[in-house]
């Protein structure tokens, strides 16, 4: 989901939003770079190295990522973002001008083991209206072609990362599934071509969301650790979602007779905040109960399972339109901390090394002051400005932060904000409402961010000062402003 995530509106396999895996030694990750303050690239290369993934997926093809992968030995995945489909669909020429740049020139000079290009990143969800139906097949031909005119049809695949509400089930049995009506013969189009072409069908699968989206959802049917109420389907048991949902998709390969064709999970994993499901317990649970399953596979697909954890590193800059969860799906922290113990297989310490030669900005935060008033008028404006330029997502019912009183939720807001703009003295001057402290003001789990430093912050450009904003509508989290 590197994009929005949402389920099929039409019955579909409620408990579908499920994954996975590959061999426990193979294990993969996706590593997005939606933040303000991103981690080196050299840095998260050897982030993933340290922690014995093997193969790393990407967003987009940018070219310090991928110098920085060169010679890592781990094996890539490049993407193509949704924008870009149209104008390769369109030109045979642009699929090679971007295979040159992106795929061709690194694999040649600088031993990158470029093995997939994803076109698009599920494309056909049903929250973007039909968008790319049109331009990801022959956008896909264009890729496939170029790679092969490169001289590299062999080497790299191409592949489409589609999203679990492509098939759905009339009920909740794995073995009623196929592929949604309205998409189906421009699917089985796409999937006879990626047979064709000797490459993978890229599923990505949510248990998190069918728990999110269903408040009657059960809970242990979304992890591995026992579920009492399973589920028998012609005698293929199934007591949990993740195998359930990555078999309706086999049996929907099966029925359009693809059978044998070889999937892979682009991402699966489980948010750490944002909402009440949303928490380290039960990231911890279910990663660390699928690195545990990922090596058995499924009833219908016995044995490894291809599958890269979403995600590596947490996204300050993520929207947040399907929850404010899409900012914390990573294991490990923005600053390279990790998160929670959590076995990968390849380590031999039994947790997650942290990443290296972090250097943070000073250990100061942005307050409210104890002079300022709560009933001071300018208070909704301002914490409106804050949340709406900078990061208010662990604050809410059920969050990281939702142990703070109504002082506390303002100092955080303001807090976040100076520290997005890398504590410039000109981000931390709400008018007559906040004030620069030493003392950290986090309370029990709800951790006051200090930012780490980058390019930007060492050289102070990023600058954001509050005295255009008033006016603005009343930002959400304003209704936190009334508990105490």
């Amino acid at each position: 989901m590197g994009n929005l995530r949402a389920e099929s509106g039409v019955v579909v396999l409620v408990f579908m939003w499920v994954s996975s895996s590959v061999v426990v030694n193979g294990i993969g990750a996706n590593w997005g770079t939606q933040a303000t303050h991103p981690l080196p690239e050299s840095t998260v290369v050897k982030l993933l190295k340290d922690n014995g993934f093997q193969k790393v997926k990407l967003f987009d093809a940018d070219s310090a990522t991928l110098n920085a992968l060169a010679g890592s030995g781990l094996e890539v995945m490049v993407g193509i973002p949704n924008e870009m489909l149209p104008s390769l669909a369109n030109s045979v020429e642009s699929a090679e001008r971007w295979v040159q740049k992106n795929v061709s020139a690194h694999v040649s000079s600088n031993s990158l083991n470029i093995k997939y290009v994803a076109v698009g990143n599920e494309p056909f969800l049903a929250a973007y209206n039909g968008s790319f139906l049109d331009s990801t097949y022959p956008a896909l031909q264009n890729i496939q072609a170029a790679l092969i005119k490169a001289g590299l049809g062999s080497q790299v695949k191409v592949t489409v990362p589609l999203n679990a509400d492509v098939y759905q089930s009339s009920t909740n049995l794995p073995s009623t599934g196929d592929f949604r009506p309205d998409i189906h013969d421009l699917m089985i189009q796409i999937i006879k071509f990626l047979s064709d072409n000797a490459a993978p069908f890229t599923i990505n699968i949510y248990p998190f969301i069918s728990l999110y989206n269903d408040p009657n959802f059960p809970v242990d049917y979304a992890f591995f650790d026992g579920y009492s109420s399973s589920i028998n389907d012609n005698g293929q048991v199934y007591n949990n979602v993740f195998d359930a949902n990555y078999d309706t998709l086999v049996w929907s390969l099966q029925k359009n007779g693809y059978g044998n064709m070889s999937i892979i999970v682009g991402e699966i994993g489980w948010p750490t905040d944002g909402d009440i499901n949303a928490n380290i317990k039960y990231a911890q649970r279910f990663n660390q109960g699928f690195m545990s399953h990922v090596a058995k596979g499924t009833p219908m697909r016995p044995g490894p399972v291809d599958a890269y954890l979403f995600s590596l590193i947490d996204e300050d800059a993520k929207s947040i339109q399907p929850g404010n969860f899409e900012r914390h799906w990573g294991v490990f922290n923005y600053d390279g901390t990790p998160k929670y113990n959590l076995r990968i297989g390849t380590t031999n310490s039994g947790g997650l090394a942290l990443a290296s030669g972090i250097r943070y900005l000073p250990r100061r935060w942005c307050v409210l002051s104890d002079s300022a008033s709560l009933d001071n008028p300018q208070i909704g404006d301002s914490v409106s400005y804050a949340c709406a330029n900078a990061d208010c997502t662990a604050l809410g019912y059920s969050t990281s932060c939702s142990n703070l009183d109504a002082k506390g939720n303002i100092s955080y807001a303001f807090n976040s904000y100076y520290q997005q703009n890398n504590q410039l003295d000109s981000a931390c001057a709400f008018p007559n409402l906040s004030v620069i402290t030493n003392t950290d003001p986090s309370v029990g789990n709800c951790k006051f961010k200090i930012m780490i430093q980058t390019i930007s912050s060492r050289s102070n450009l990023s600058s954001g000062s509050f005295k255009n904003c008033i006016g603005m509508v009343p930002f959400v989290f304003m209704l936190l402003l009334i508990v105490i």
